[in-house]
C-alpha cells in the first residue's frame, strides 16, 4: 500500500518549485496565492519538513525541496505520458448520435465538410431514434428533438420543429391541383397516426380527433415519410426546413401556407463537463454556424 501525501498539495508543490513563486504558480493552477500557500503548508506539515524558505516577498526552495522537486516533476511527466495516449485517442474520434430524420435530411449531407476542415479527426455518426445514454456509451455529443430540458446536459437550440402537409406535384395534380384542409380527412395520408396531423387539422379549423385510427402507410421517421410523399404515395406531415431543396427542385409541394408547431426543437446536446472539450466545442460551433447559414436562406 502506497503512503502518499495529498496529491493536490503535491501538484501545487510541483508548480511552486518550478517557478519559486507562489503567485505565478497560482496563476498556472487557476488558484489564489493564499490557496497555494495553504497547500504548501499542509504538505510541509504532513512531511514534517520545510520545503520553502519565506524571505520578504519571495520564496526559495530549501535543500529538502531541491532534492524532491526533480523527482516530483519526473513523476508528473510519467503520469502525463501515461494519459497522453488516451487523450490523443479520444481527440482523434468524434462520435455523434442523431435521429434518422436529422441525419438523412440534413447532417449526412454536410458532415463531410466538418471532417475535411479537421483532417486530424475521424467523425462517426450513429443514427437512431433512441435517446443516447452518455453514461454508458462512447457518444461525445448528440442532436436530439424535444424541449431541451435534459438534466446534466448542456443544450443549444438548433431549429424549432414546425410542420405542414406536403405531397408530390403529381399527387396534387391527380386531385384537381388544389386541396382544402377538409379534404385531408379522406385523402391518403402517410403516417396518419402521427399526432401532428390532429394538431395541424385543428389549427386549420378541421374537426379532428387525436388518436383516431385511420388507414394508411405508417413509417418510422420523417425522412422515410418525405420520400414516400415524393413517390406519390400520399400526403406527409413534414418540417419545411428539411425539405426546402426538394420543394425548390419540384419533388415536393406545400399546398398550405399554415405551418404549425408544438414547441419542440432540435438541440445540440452534450454532457456539461464535456462542453469545452476541443473536438466537441469545434463541432458545436460548426453545427450552429451551418444551421444559421441554412436558416438565413429564404
Amino acid at each position: 500500500m502506497r503512503v502518499l501525501p495529498p496529491l493536490s498539495a503535491v501538484r501545487v508543490f510541483d508548480a511552486a518549485a518550478r517557478h519559486e513563486n507562489f503567485t505565478v504558480a497560482a496563476g498556472e493552477l487557476g488558484m489564489t496565492q493564499a490557496a497555494v500557500s495553504y497547500q504548501i503548508k499542509l504538505l510541509e506539515e504532513r512531511l514534517g519538513t520545510q520545503l520553502f524558505r519565506r524571505e520578504r516577498r519571495r520564496v526559495i526552495l530549501t535543500e529538502a525541496g531541491r532534492r524532491v522537486a526533480p523527482q516530483v516533476a519526473a513523476a508528473f511527466d510519467t503520469l502525463d505520458a501515461a494519459f497522453a495516449g488516451l487523450r490523443s485517442e479520444d481527440e482523434a474520434l468524434l462520435t455523434v448520435s442523431t435521429s434518422n430524420t436529422f441525419a438523412n435530411t440534413w447532417l449526412a449531407w454536410r458532415v463531410g465538410a466538418f471532417q475535411m476542415a479537421h483532417p486530424e479527426m475521424a467523425v462517426r455518426m450513429l443514427t437512431s431514434d433512441e435517446v443516447a445514454d452518455f453514461a454508458s456509451s462512447d457518444v461525445d455529443c448528440a442532436i436530439r428533438s424535444g424541449l431541451g430540458d435534459w438534466p446534466g446536459l448542456a443544450a443549444d437550440l438548433l431549429i424549432p420543429i414546425d410542420f405542414t402537409p406536403m405531397c408530390s406535384p403529381d399527387f396534387l395534380a391527380r386531385h384537381g391541383g388544389a386541396i382544402a384542409a377538409a379534404d385531408l380527412m379522406t385523402l391518403p395520408l402517410i403516417s396518419p397516426h402521427d399526432p401532428w396531423w390532429a394538431h395541424w387539422l385543428r389549427e386549420a379549423g378541421v374537426d379532428a380527433t387525436e388518436g383516431k385510427t385511420r388507414p394508411g402507410v405508417r413509417l418510422d421517421s420523417q425522412a422515410h415519410e418525405g420520400h414516400a410523399a415524393m413517390a406519390g404515395q400520399g400526403i406527409a406531415m413534414l418540417t419545411p426546413f428539411f425539405w426546402r431543396g426538394d420543394i425548390s427542385e419540384g419533388r415536393l409541394v406545400q399546398p398550405f401556407a399554415q405551418v404549425s408547431t408544438r414547441g419542440y426543437g432540435y438541440w445540440f446536446v452534450c454532457p456539461e463537463h464535456r462542453r469545452r472539450v476541443p473536438k466537441v466545442r469545434q463541432f458545436r460551433e460548426w453545427l450552429i454556424g451551418e444551421i444559421a447559414l441554412d436558416r438565413a436562406i429564404p
